[in-house]
């Protein structure tokens, strides 16, 4: 059983994990940077300048701005300075409106913005912005997490300066690289399990709220344009090649929120460990099932309970940012929520995490973008086949692939090849990308 104490440290890291971000979360945090800075400032800097993980740049160049039309970090990056407030989080940018856009781009047609790759980075997750106007400077540096502020520093005075550790220090560092900051709530699958069937469900019903805002998103990009408007396009065309069934409502809805969030859509959608998408992919195939199979409001709230603590779980040994593509996390997740939808217990689910591992391992990330919806689409299609499997008593053995007996073994090994053996993999993405 698990402890109260316990109980309430994972209930925090739930809701330090799954919070609301309108927007891409990479550009949102750049934002977020610079709205600091200018802040700090004390007006509209004449000069920024952005250095950028690797990862940070790579997913932050090809996606819709909430509300500008736009896409990319220079809009970002100008609205961040013009119109931004840090209080706001990942939600930076809520204020925008057509007045901000068109001076947003006045900014960026007076090139005072410059934007580098930052070598060797000291994480994944790393944003270093630089601020000036006439003789003062500021400089702003978040690391390892999409809110994490490091360094703070006016006219040379440091404001605020965290040391990072040594781990943290080396970007070759595997722990580096997983570093979520919650050291103190180690989890595995078994523990995650009697989290979500066992709590009291009056402590667990706040996930509801994932629900509520993702839902809304879908609902929005069925209605409009954005994206590549896959989840519309299942909706009103997909019946003849795909039916009228569970699988397609899945995919629709997980798509269309997905389209809405890479499209620019102007509203918040609920993320997970840092990503929209992850947050989504963990939320809406577990409430289109749900809804589906008139599940109960218990059983609803428990499987995405499941769904986000195991996407969690995976992603304090992959780290925020990887070369690994987030759908395969989340939609993981989004499998173990399933089986419990389909009274499935702890064998069944562990089961379907290593069906999961066996499909998607090696997906890549190439940065985010409208076609993400199309992977996230793979994800929720695999998460219902691994789930059935599952549910038949069929499971990738040991003998197979990556996939060990102990089904938190197979998880490290699906993240070991994430975190570290596509390194290069990152690179050469970045690398195509850029020289396009």
């Amino acid at each position: 059983m698990i402890n109260t104490d316990q109980r309430q440290r994972i209930i925090d890291l739930i809701n330090r994990e799954v919070v609301p971000a309108v927007g891409c979360t990479e550009p949102a945090a750049v934002s977020l940077c610079v709205a600091k800075a200018t802040e700090l400032l004390g007006c509209v800097p004449s000069e920024i300048k952005v250095r950028l993980s690797t990862n940070i740049l790579k997913n932050a160049m090809g996606v819709g701005i909430p509300g500008t039309g736009m896409i990319g970090l220079p809009i970002a990056i100008a609205l961040g300075a013009l119109i931004g407030k840090s209080e706001y989080g990942l939600e930076v940018l809520k204020d925008v409106n057509d007045e901000a856009v068109a001076r947003g781009k006045e900014y960026i047609d007076s090139h005072q913005i410059d934007i580098k790759l930052f070598e060797n980075a000291p994480s994944n997750l790393h944003i270093d912005v630089e601020v000036c106007h006439d003789t003062d400077r500021v400089r702003a540096t978040i690391s390892r997490q999409h809110t994490n502020f490091v360094y703070l520093e006016k006219n040379r005075a440091v404001i605020f300066n965290e040391e990072p550790s040594a781990a943290t220090q080396d970007p070759g560092n595997a722990d580096a690289e997983a570093d979520t900051g919650d050291d103190d709530v180690r989890l595995d699958l078994h523990t995650v399990w009697e989290f979500a069937t066992e709590s009291p469900l009056e402590e667990l019903e706040f996930i509801l709220e994932a629900r509520r805002l993702n839902r809304a998103a879908a609902q929005l990009a069925l209605a409009e344009n954005y994206g590549h408007s896959l989840g519309r396009t299942m909706k009103e065309s997909g019946a003849p090649l795909f039916g009228d069934t569970p699988v397609a409502h899945m995919i629709s809805l997980t798509s269309a929120a997905c389209d809405a969030r890479m499209g620019g859509a102007p509203v918040p959608v609920m993320s997970n460990s840092g990503s929209g998408n992850q947050g989504i992919c963990a939320t809406m195939p577990v409430v289109a099932y749900a809804e589906d199979i008139n599940a109960s409001e218990e059983q609803l709230i428990r499987a995405l309970i499941l769904s986000h603590l195991t996407s969690i779980y995976i992603k304090q040994s992959l780290g925020r940012l990887s070369a690994l593509c987030g759908c395969v996390v989340a939609s993981t997740g989004a499998a173990s929520g399933l089986v419990y939808l389909m009274g499935g217990g702890y064998a069944q689910v562990a089961a379907a995490v290593k069906n999961m591992v066996a499909n998607l391992t090696g997906m890549i990330c190439d940065g985010a973008k409208p076609s993400c919806a199309m992977k996230i689409s793979s994800g929720v299609g695999t998460a219902m086949m691994s789930a059935m499997m599952a549910m038949q008593g069929h499971c990738v053995s040991s003998a197979e692939g990556i996939i060990d007996d102990d089904v938190d073994r197979t998880i490290r090994n699906l993240t070991s090849i994430g975190r570290d053996a596509m390194r290069a993999t990152d690179l050469y993405v970045l690398d195509i990308m850029t020289c396009k």
